[in-house]
C-alpha cells in the first residue's frame, strides 16, 4: 500500500509516544510505501528544522535512508504534471501531485481541505491518520 503523508502527520509519527507512531512502525518494518517528492522533502525539512532543529532533521533523514536500504519502501516521485486539485490551499498541491503521480492509495492528513480529492476522480483518497491506522495498519496504537 502506498501513501503520501501530509507534514502534520509525518512529524507526529516519530517516537513511541507520538500519536501516529504506528505509521512509523509500518514504514520501518517495510509494510507500507511512502511516496515523497523533493518538494515534500523540503517542506518536511523546513518544518522539522523550525520546530526541532538540525539534529532532529538528521534523525529523520537517517530513518528515510534506513527504510530505503532495508525495504526500498521510500519511493522518490518527481511529478511532471501539476494537477491543481487544491484550490483552497495551493501549497498543498505538492502532496496531491505526488500522490497522483505515484498512484498512491491514500493521502494521510488531518486537513479537511484534502476532501476535494473524494470528488475529482483521482485514485488517492484522503484519510485522517486515526482512520488510516484503525482501518489499514497491522500495528495498532
Amino acid at each position: 500500500m502506498t501513501v503520501c503523508l501530509d507534514t502534520n502527520v509525518f512529524l507526529q509519527m516519530f517516537g513511541r509516544k507520538q500519536p501516529f507512531y504506528p505509521i512509523f512502525r509500518e514504514l520501518l518494518d517495510g509494510r507500507l510505501i511512502l511516496a515523497i517528492s523533493t518538494e515534500i522533502l523540503l517542506e518536511y525539512e523546513e518544518i522539522t528544522l523550525n520546530l526541532s532543529g538540525a539534529e532532529r532533521w538528521r534523525d529523520v533523514l537517517a530513518f528515510l535512508d534506513l527504510a530505503t536500504q532495508l525495504h526500498g519502501n521510500i519511493r522518490q516521485i518527481e511529478p511532471h504534471y501539476r494537477f491543481g486539485v487544491m484550490v483552497t490551499d495551493p501549497d498543498d498541491n505538492k502532496f496531491c501531485d505526488c500522490a497522483i503521480a505515484a498512484e498512491a492509495d491514500f493521502i494521510v492528513t488531518e486537513d479537511a481541505h484534502f476532501d476535494v480529492l473524494k470528488s475529482v476522480g483521482y485514485k488517492p483518497r484522503p484519510l485522517t491518520p486515526n482512520e488510516f491506522i484503525r482501518l489499514y495498519l497491522s500495528t495498532k496504537p
